[in-house]
């Protein structure tokens, strides 16, 4: 029988409500990093481990902060998600106080980094890592790599220390550049394996964490859909075509939070089951819950929050950017083949 998921180790993992209260309390002018190291020195990136029971309130979190920023909380998902895996994987030993992380493995044909033993017995990489965000601000990252033997491998590398170089090319987008997801290259940096080969990927938590991040794209869907109602709020002549928008926004935001709460549920109750299928069901729907009230709330509101709110402007330049994260019909294609496996329908109530 396998050890049970690690959950949250003392100090306690941060209530929803002190982090809602430092984030309100926060500059929307200072970078997304130094705002990041700010919750880290407060002890606000103790997250529940998912699957150990809390992982709602995890979820929560996330939401919470992709609500009031979504390029900080690129940074932050990134952050927790490492300790995460850290904490999976046998690796807490390498989280030292007030580091921050970053999870790096996107991995596009054709480039990529080398994890190899040097002549000196440690274990350097070398190669250039494309999707690095928050490279400038981190202190420490996870990264995908490849071993000798063309093994999978995940790896602990100081971005300060010599052989590392955070470049400025990569990232041109209008969204999320406040993440600057750019370019970074590695000449012999010394890194720490973490795991065994394929650990990362054949771990439990893989999925799990990847269901989290639908928890952040709903928490973005809450901050444009508060608008909507805030507009509409106490009016006792609404516009009844901003009526009509607020009621499909509420059947999209509906929708997504019974899902969000039935799948952390059932990744709480079944911590080693396969959760390929329920994440990427999630993960899908999420992904067109946003999309529609992004859709619904501009449509009602027009373009003056557009051009005149900059934090509402900045969140819809933000959200289609930050859903490209989901891989579209592709995932589509792989959720289907998953439930063509089925032999009774996925559907029964």
């Amino acid at each position: 029988m396998p050890d049970q998921p690690m959950k949250s180790m003392s100090p306690p993992a941060a209530p929803v409500a002190a982090l809602g209260q430092a984030l309100a309390g926060m500059d929307p002018r200072q970078p997304p990093g130094e705002r990041l190291q700010r919750l880290i020195d407060a002890g606000l990136d103790r997250l529940p481990q998912p699957a150990g029971g809390e992982t709602l309130r995890r979820w929560e979190c996330l939401a919470l902060v992709a609500r009031h920023d979504l390029s900080l909380l690129k940074l932050y998902e990134g952050h927790t998600d490492a300790v995460a895996i850290l904490a999976e994987l046998n690796g807490t030993a390498l989280l030292l106080p007030r580091s921050a992380w970053a999870v790096w493995c996107a991995e596009p044909p054709g480039v990529g980094l080398t994890l190899r033993r040097s002549e000196a017995g440690v274990y350097v990489l070398s190669g250039r890592k494309h999707w690095c965000s928050g490279a400038a601000a981190v202190s420490h990252a996870l990264v995908s790599c490849r071993d000798e033997d063309g093994g999978r491998r995940l790896a602990a590398v100081a971005m300060r220390q010599p052989g590392v170089a955070v470049t400025e090319e990569g990232w041109h987008a209008v969204g999320m550049a406040a993440c600057a997801s750019v370019d970074v290259t590695f000449d012999e940096a010394q890194a720490v394996p973490v795991g065994d080969a394929d650990a990362y990927l054949n771990r439990p938590g893989f999925w799990h964490g990847g269901a989290g991040i639908a928890a952040s794209w709903y928490g973005a869907a809450q901050s444009l859909s508060d608008y909507l109602h805030a507009a509409v709020h106490g009016q006792a002549a609404a516009d009844q075509f901003r009526l009509a928008h607020l009621g499909e926004v509420d059947i999209a935001m509906q929708g997504a939070a019974a899902l969000l709460r039935e799948t952390a549920a059932a990744i709480d109750a079944d911590p080693y089951a396969d959760a390929s299928t329920p994440a990427l069901r999630l993960r899908l729907a999420i992904e067109a819950s946003a999309s529609a009230v992004l859709r619904h709330v501009t449509r009602a509101l027009g373009a003056g929050p557009l051009c005149r709110d900059p934090a509402f402007a900045r969140m819809a330049a933000d959200l289609p950017v930050f859903l490209r994260q989901s891989h579209a019909e592709r995932d589509l294609a792989a959720l289907g083949g998953m439930l063509a496996k089925q032999e009774h329908s996925p559907w029964l109530l």
